[in-house]
């Protein structure tokens, strides 16, 4: 069975800095219609750097939707047409004021895929080199170290809860354990 849905018709609801609302009519694989609303996003890059004691470097910062602190690892949001990769490094180096001597890349990452068209593509760090951050002028963020195994606890008690931060945090732990990370 062919599961893919034709688009019959797209429609921009609200365009912003960040996203694009659309609502879409389309065909369904049994031959009936239906509309998706859909959240366009240019993507985005999280990236975990593991310092050569076995530690993660996250970052806390207030989320508005959630009107709280969360511990996530360094990411931030893609240009247009921005490599991923270099978007990585940038990010890196802007959050933890930290280069990255080697870096592994971990997939992509879909938040969202009900509803959002967002793919976060996800990297890990090592040999890491003490540089300066580089904040945006409305980012505030703290830099914490966190053991690569704690880590793992916080993320299985829940202490953990940005999704993509979760899937880093488990897929370095097991490149670890397999001795695939330098």
């Amino acid at each position: 069975m062919d599961l893919t849905e034709k688009t019959i018709k797209e429609s921009v609801v609200f365009e912003g800095k960040i996203i694009t609302v659309c609502r879409d009519d389309v065909l369904l694989p049994n031959g009936k219609t239906a509309f998706r609303e859909v959240v366009a996003h240019n993507g985005g890059v999280c990236v975990a750097p593991v310092t050569s004691q076995g530690e993660f470097i996250f970052v806390k910062q207030f989320r508005y939707p959630y009107r709280e602190v969360i511990y996530e690892l360094p990411a931030g949001k893609l240009e247009k047409g921005e490599d991923p990769f270099e978007a990585g490094k940038r990010e890196l180096e802007e959050e933890t004021g930290c280069r990255a001597g080697r870096y592994f890349d971990l997939g992509e990452f879909y938040p969202s895929p009900g509803y959002c068209g967002e793919r976060i593509h996800l990297y890990a760090a090592t040999q890491l080199e003490k540089t300066q951050m580089n904040l945006d002028e409305d980012e505030f963020l703290e830099v914490e170290k966190i053991p690569v195994d704690k880590a793992v606890r916080m993320v299985m008690s829940n202490e953990i809860r940005d999704g993509k931060t979760q899937a880093l945090v488990l897929k370095v732990n097991e490149l670890i354990r397999n001795g695939e990370l330098d």
